[in-house]
């Protein structure tokens, strides 16, 4: 699993923001497949769950985001 870690970081590296939004793109995509195949009496436990998840990694990100472009303004 550490192997798969580095490698990932390592690709990380020479990513431009073009295969990341790509990367997010075909997340999201995965994402409403998944949803669609969700039976109606737990789509409200899916939604609440997938909200939480969704604010518990989009600040940390967005804040990083922020720092980021803070120290570059300087």
């Amino acid at each position: 699993m550490n192997q798969l870690f580095q490698c990932a970081d390592r690709y990380l590296k020479v990513c431009t923001w073009k295969d990341m939004a790509l990367l997010k793109f075909c997340l999201a995509a995965m994402g409403v497949l998944i949803g669609l195949q969700i039976p109606r009496r737990r789509k409200k436990e899916a939604s609440i769950a997938a909200g939480a998840i969704f604010v518990l990694t989009y600040v940390p990100l967005m804040i990083g985001f922020l720092r980021v472009c803070l120290r570059k303004e300087k």
